[in-house]
């Protein structure tokens, strides 16, 4: 019964390789995520003269925005790998811009950039407001409070638990 039992937890061990396949798919969305900006940023600099002020700052929103998605993905797969599968301690000097990243602290960091993220959505359709009807201003809003909201509900658990652990 003790083989059985070693060779369940070797194989639940063993499945954590798995999210490789997951967090390689990241790294590729992400080289095409930076074609798109590649492209995104040559529109910006074709139309740098043509843009009104208006636009061009609703064009480096974007650029922002993309930046903040890019620096999202490459947390989430960084942080992911060395917290399920496997450490990165060889590269300790390349790595240390990211601090120790558990799984509590990474969902406050997740929730910190979506915030980030939904702000700087939320000022483009601001500055952009003629395009959008009251009731998608409206919607906007709420979705951007329910963001904020989110986030402090998880830093206030994350505090009381770093609380109970002490």
């Amino acid at each position: 019964m003790k083989s059985v039992e070693q060779l369940i937890e070797r194989l639940l061990l063993a499945s954590r390789w798995t999210l490789v396949v997951f967090l390689g798919g990241l790294g590729v969305a992400l080289a095409i995520y930076a074609i798109a900006f590649v492209g995104k940023l040559w529109k910006v600099a074709v139309n740098v003269l043509v843009y009104a002020e208006d636009d061009m700052i609703l064009a480096m929103l974007g650029l922002i925005d993309a930046a903040l998605v890019a620096s999202l993905i490459v947390m989430v797969m960084i942080s992911s790998y060395e917290n399920f599968v496997g450490r990165l301690d060889e590269h300790d000097v390349e790595l240390s811009f990211i601090g120790k990243l558990d799984s509590g602290s990474l969902k406050i960091k997740v929730a910190s950039s979506i915030v980030a993220i939904s702000s700087i959505h939320l000022l483009q359709v601001f500055l952009n407001v003629e395009h959008y009807t009251d009731n998608q201003l409206l919607w906007s809003t709420v979705m951007h409070l329910a963001f904020v909201v989110s986030a402090l509900l998880l830093g206030f658990l994350d505090k009381l638990t770093a609380k109970a652990k002490v």
